[in-house]
């Protein structure tokens, strides 16, 4: 018999793909019991040896369906757990097994498709075809000294981000905003707009009616089937919540690593860190900072840095654009100022922006691409810091010529900016359905800022 070499390669690519399915599955049925629970969480006995943080049970509860927890703390004979779904039928001699780690197999097939964060269908349109290699949830980020550069600039269709904060492939922008200013509608332009091969989309915590309006308002049939779409609302145990953050860059990974381009949204960081919070609080971790355990801010780095360029010699990158709900409108408190700190730049929206009525309500003078200087050519540079001047001059000077109480011709300087900030704002304003370059952006600033004639 003749094996041929294309034969013997399909065997043993078919013996990989099953090797790696094996790999997860434990030898023997392990299993405890719980002997307490409690609000969100339960005790197992009966398993320590084998137990790890983040470890994964399956309870079987006197009635309903099968429950997975997730091991938190380790303490003695004892492991504290916490469930990924409703925990009303646990109660003390519930068996819980022990199963293979947290694990997705994305696949091609699923652009278009709305999951859960353990990778359950939320559309009704039927079970999702897995992969042939599953992946870890929680993964390292590449090493430091083997990760690529930034690659070149993208376009994210949103005037104000494309001429003010300029953005690269593999970058990582924050756009920080209190309730209600219009942070949502922003990320759904950008889902819509910007430049990438696949969208990857995490609604950590958020409305569950909002869900079916952003994704057929706002991302539109186009954005829907380019992207794939994890969710975890309000509703869901902080597990869940937590979860949805870890599986969309598990699967915005998947896709970089067959050199695509991913544009990774995340909606919103600061739930996730919530989440991240009364997980903490449960596993008796002692509250810091406004409440906040030290394994948030231990868990954050771990989770933004896996976006970014991926190994050097890969063409694929994942540009991640986080969401974070600053507090109060307070931009120092915790999460902001340690979000801030890990990504390479911050966009911020101002309420006071929105309620003039000019959207997106980003605030030019308080937002920063740290990768704008190599980002824009020399014109564009020098157009883009006038621009940041004027409106600089007009802010300060706003008071001033509200009261009466500035004399035009006084200072050229500030009459130049009183005829060019209300130019330079209507460049700014632009409708959920627009879209637009860096080239158009750059284009119409320009023209903003023409002297008149005789000027």
């Amino acid at each position: 018999m003749f094996v041929t070499k294309r034969d013997k390669s399909a065997t043993i690519e078919a013996f990989s793909a099953a090797s790696g399915g094996l790999s997860g599955l434990l030898p023997i049925d392990m299993h405890g019991m719980v002997v307490a629970a409690e609000a969100i969480s339960f005790r197992v006995s009966g398993l320590a040896p084998w137990l790890r943080l983040g470890s994964r049970l399956r309870l079987a509860p006197v009635e309903g369906e099968p429950v997975l927890g997730e091991v938190v703390a380790l303490a003695d004979d004892l492991a504290t757990a916490l469930a990924f779904g409703p925990i009303a039928g646990i109660g003390a001699g519930c068996p819980a097994h022990l199963v293979a780690p947290g694990s997705l197999a994305p696949d091609t097939s699923w652009l278009g498709r709305v999951l859960d964060p353990l990778g359950r269908p939320l559309d009704g349109r039927g079970p999702l075809r897995p992969g042939r290699h599953p992946r870890p949830i929680r993964a390292l980020p590449p090493a430091a000294g083997q990760r690529a550069r930034l690659g070149p600039r993208i376009d994210l269709g949103v005037r104000a981000l494309d001429a003010f904060a300029t953005c690269r492939q593999g970058q990582r922008l924050g756009l920080f905003a209190a309730s209600g200013v219009g942070k949502s509608t922003l990320l759904a332009m950008l889902a819509g707009g910007a430049q990438c091969d696949v969208a990857v989309l995490a609604l950590v915590g958020e409305r569950g009616r909002e869900l079916r309006e952003f994704l057929e308002d706002d991302l539109g049939p186009e954005g829907l089937t380019r992207s794939v779409t994890v969710c975890a609302t309000s509703d869901a145990p902080p597990l869940m919540r937590r979860e949805a953050a870890y599986a969309a860059m598990a699967i915005a990974e998947h896709f970089a690593d067959q050199g695509l381009q991913v544009l990774l949204l995340m909606d919103s960081v600061t739930r996730f860190a919530m989440a991240l919070r009364e997980i903490g609080l449960a596993a008796g971790e002692p509250p810091a900072t406004r409440g906040y355990t030290p394994g948030v801010f231990a868990e954050l780095p771990k989770l933004l840095e896996r976006a970014g360029p991926r190994d050097e010699g890969t063409a694929g990158a994942i540009t991640g654009l986080f969401t974070v709900l600053v507090e109060g409108d307070d931009h120092d408190e915790p999460v902001s100022d340690a979000v801030r700190g890990i990504l390479d730049g911050h966009v911020v929206l101002d309420r006071a922006i929105g309620e003039r009525g000019r959207y997106p309500a980003i605030d030019i003078l308080r937002s920063l691409s740290r990768t704008v200087p190599g980002n824009l050519a020399p014109e564009e540079r020098d157009l883009m810091l006038r621009a940041r001047r004027i409106l600089a001059l007009h802010a300060d000077m706003a008071d001033l010529v509200r009261l009466g109480a500035y004399r035009a011709g006084t200072d050229p300087q500030v009459d130049e900016a009183i005829r060019l900030a209300p130019r330079i704002e209507a460049v700014l304003t632009q409708g959920k359905g627009e879209r637009g370059s860096i080239a158009d952006a750059f284009a119409a600033l320009a023209a903003a800022m023409e002297p008149d004639d005789g000027a």
